[in-house]
């Protein structure tokens, strides 16, 4: 069940939710830019073994990905929760993960929970922070 915060308009909350959708979809399209565009000029992007800043290497990282280990993959991000940070601001909790080629779920083993620390710069909400973890130990 997805939690949202009750000081958010349903306007705000779905603007905030279709963040992740942005992501999936640049990764189904594997283009690194479009990746890298959901993200704020200087966000974050924390991966396991990974601390990228800036949309320019977040992009270069992406768009090697896409070409290497993430070729045929799709990613899958369900919202879980949706809080106002403060004015601008705003945190969204995912589920999901990488979905290997022709897998409709993600393996247990890949299965992560991530944070996404948004701000809203101009008509746009864009990603300042994004930090993933596995939902199993490894």
């Amino acid at each position: 069940m997805l939690d949202i915060d009750a000081a958010l308009d349903n306007e705000t909350a779905a603007a905030i939710q279709a963040v992740p959708g942005r992501i999936v979809q640049a990764w189904a399209d594997n283009d690194g830019a479009a990746f890298a565009a959901a993200f704020a000029e200087d966000g974050t992007l924390i991966l396991p073994g990974v601390f990228l800043t800036g949309r320019k290497e977040i992009q270069g990282f992406m768009s090697q990905a896409y070409a290497g280990p993430y070729k045929g993959t799709n990613v899958t991000g369900t919202p879980l929760a949706v809080k106002q940070l403060g004015e601008g601001a705003a945190l969204v909790i995912t589920q999901g993960g990488v979905l290997q080629p022709g897998e409709t779920e993600v393996a247990p083993e890949r299965a992560i929970r991530a944070t996404w620390t948004l701000v809203k710069q101009g008509p746009d909400w864009l990603i300042t922070a994004y930090q993933n973890t596995p939902l199993r130990a490894s």
